[in-house]
């Protein structure tokens, strides 16, 4: 059980490099800004 959780910790950590290598952070926050811009009803 202790194994499987190193594992999906380490893909995770693996996926968030590969993520930001290729400037997805950007994207997803944009995103994110957008939706709470329209769920106030601003945007």
């Amino acid at each position: 059980m202790v194994k499987i959780r190193y594992i999906l910790l380490t893909m995770a950590i693996v996926l968030v490099c590969v993520g930001v290598y290729f400037g997805e952070q950007e994207m997803v926050l944009s995103k994110a800004i957008r939706i709470c811009l329209e769920c106030i009803g601003i945007g």
